[in-house]
């Protein structure tokens, strides 16, 4: 099977953290990285041993050897940065929050399926065997109809105001970044919601530092959802029905152990463990696409993509969160 030719857009850590993963799969090479600084794309390029550097996000978009692109940039730069690959015939796998708000991703979802190009969110946590499992637990009826999601993912940190975590001009605060973990879990088990309940604490810039998300849906269940950058918590999740719960460890969007508690039984452990960071299974999932010749991934749909983006809008508008140009 030939290889399937990845170009890297951007620099950062995340990049480096799927570049690495990359390696682990024997039918995936990485032959381009693309930034604005052609000196930081060649140092990223050296370090990985990647044979080219490009100076530019268009640079990238028109190497002739490169499959797909792999997105890695802050998220108020992914509109623009997949509009250029697109627009250059390239597939398509952005980090998430896949775009600042709703309406730029359905702009680029709009475009890819112009162009019959295949586009995917890097929402990885949908793509590792201890979620997949999940899923098929739940929907194999082990807990019964869900009545309830828990999840959460908050981090202790401490940076300046000009911080990708704090800037608004970067899509800053703990939502976009942290809070999508737990509002895409709770997506993926329960659908769209009826009703979207929010609380902030806002830092001095604008952005959410303390977030606390209550979903409500149209047969009564709930989902409790929390996020912040200011105290860390267990980053834990938990499933309950009226036949049992469902509960994944630390950090619970890429679990290699869950545990299902049966009302009136013994607790059954599955190991599910992941490969590399587990980033390599979203990167798998999208070269599986792109060989069956999909737009879509069935595990990360655009659809799903959409309706998270929406439940993130909703949530800025109720906290008080606007980004600048919005």
């Amino acid at each position: 099977m030939s290889a399937i030719k990845w170009g890297i857009l951007a620099t950062g850590g995340i990049a480096t953290t799927f570049t690495e993963d990359l390696k682990l799969l024997p039918d995936a090479e990485v032959v381009a990285v693309g930034s604005r600084s052609r000196e930081s794309a060649r140092t990223f390029a050296d370090r990985h041993g990647i044979p080219r550097a490009h100076g530019s996000w268009a640079e990238l978009a028109a190497d002739p050897d490169v499959d797909i692109i792999y997105v890695a940039n802050t998220q108020n730069a992914h509109y623009a940065a997949v509009r250029t690959c697109l627009e250059a015939g390239k597939a398509v796998l952005c980090e998430k929050a896949f775009t600042l708000n709703q309406a730029e991703a359905a702009k680029l979802v709009d475009l890819a399926r112009e162009r019959g190009l295949f586009l995917m969110e890097a929402m990885w946590m949908r793509c590792v065997p201890g979620i997949r499992k999940l899923v098929e637990l739940v929907e194999g009826g082990a807990v019964g109809p869900v009545d309830s999601v828990h999840a959460d993912f908050s981090i202790s940190v401490s940076v300046e105001p000009d911080h990708r975590l704090r800037d608004p001009k970067l899509g800053g605060g703990a939502l976009l970044d942290l809070g999508v973990y737990p509002i895409s879990f709770a997506h993926l088990v329960l659908g769209v919601p009826a009703g979207v309940r929010s609380w902030a604490r806002l830092t001095p810039e604008g952005v959410d530092e303390n977030t606390g998300v209550l979903l409500g849906y149209d047969g009564g269940a709930v989902a409790l959802l929390s996020c912040g950058i200011t105290a860390s918590s267990p980053v834990t999740a938990s499933i309950s029905g009226p036949l049992g719960r469902i509960e994944l460890p630390n950090p619970f969007f890429r679990p290699d152990t869950i545990v299902l508690h049966r009302v009136g039984g013994e607790p059954e452990t599955f190991h599910v463990p992941f490969e590399g960071t587990g980033m390599l299974h979203e990167a798998a999932e999208a070269m599986r696409c792109l060989r069956e010749g999909l737009l879509e991934s069935p595990l990360v749909p655009w659809q799903a993509t959409l309706d998270v983006m929406g439940i993130l809008d909703e949530v800025r508008a109720q906290v008080g969160v606007r980004f600048p140009g919005e």
